[in-house]
C-alpha cells in the first residue's frame, strides 16, 4: 500500500488530526508506519542486493564512495524536504549503506 492509498480502517485513522485520536489510534498510526518503513527497506535491500550482483558480474569494486556521497546527499535533501532532522536521516542511511556494503562483501 502506499502513502495515498488507504483502507478503509486507516481512513478512520488517518483522516483525523493526531490530537483528535486516541492513544490507541495514535499507537495504531505508528505500527502501520513502522511497517511500511520495514517494507521500504526489504525494497531496498532487494535492489541493493542486485546492485552488488551486477557489481560482481562485472568486476566492480563493493564501495562506490561518489555513489555513496549522492545518496546521502539526497537523504538530507529529503529530509529538509519533510522538516526531518537532516543528521538523523543520513545517520540511518549510512548504517543501510554500510549493511549492504557488508553483504556485498560476505557474498563475495
Amino acid at each position: 500500500m502506499t502513502p495515498n492509498e488507504t483502507d478503509t480502517d486507516e481512513a478512520e485513522t488517518t483522516d483525523r488530526a493526531p490530537e483528535e485520536m486516541d492513544l490507541d489510534e495514535l499507537r495504531e498510526e505508528i505500527q502501520t508506519i513502522d511497517r511500511e518503513i520495514v517494507e521500504l527497506i526489504a525494497q531496498r535491500t532487494y535492489v541493493a542486493d542486485t546492485i552488488a550482483a551486477v557489481k560482481d558480474e562485472k568486476g566492480l569494486p563493493t564501495t562506490d564512495e561518489k555513489q555513496e556521497e549522492q545518496v546521502m546527499d539526497r537523504a538530507g535533501h529529503n529530509a529538509e524536504q519533510f522538516d526531518v532532522d537532516a543528521n538523523l536521516v543520513k545517520a540511518i542511511f549510512r548504517l543501510l549503506i554500510e549493511l549492504n556494503k557488508v553483504e556485498q562483501r560476505d557474498s563475495r
